[in-house]
């Protein structure tokens, strides 16, 4: 089971950096003029305890400690809420952007919020590949 979520973890981490790398590149932590409706704060939180948290789970796989891995579980909690939130906040320009599609005077592609970029397919596999690890962890943790 630990294994599983490694898995599921590091394919989660793939999508996840892969939006990060969209949403630097179009500009999403840029101060003097904002073109994203995520906070930096938000979204490199996430990360970073997302990162964390595979760390340790890495460590946990290797050495088989139990206390690390409820660390890694306890840190998925943050990291879901976190997720949850740029979620909630990427939905609505996910739908301008599609109503925009197409219509007259759209606005050009390198303009609006950097995480309209972001494909539906990467955010969805992201999100259930991180349900999945919640699960898995959870599962690997209490030693089922």
């Amino acid at each position: 089971m630990a294994i599983a979520a490694l898995v599921t973890w590091l394919l989660t981490a793939v999508g996840g950096f892969v939006m990060l790398g969209m949403w630097i590149a179009k500009g999403g932590p840029k101060k003097q003029q904002p073109t994203t409706h995520l906070p930096p704060s938000v979204v490199f939180g996430h990360f970073a305890l997302a990162a964390l948290g595979l760390i340790l789970w890495i460590g946990y796989v290797f050495t088989d400690n139990h206390a690390i891995a409820w660390i890694g579980v306890a840190l998925l909690v943050p990291v879901a809420v976190l997720g949850f939130v740029m979620l909630f906040r990427w939905i609505p320009v996910y739908r301008a952007r599609a109503a925009s599609a197409g219509a007259p005077g759209a606005t050009a592609a390198g303009q609006g919020p950097a995480e309209q970029h972001f494909p539906v397919a990467v955010v969805a596999g992201h999100g259930v590949f991180a349900v999945a690890t919640v699960i898995l962890a959870l599962l690997a943790a209490l030693g089922l």
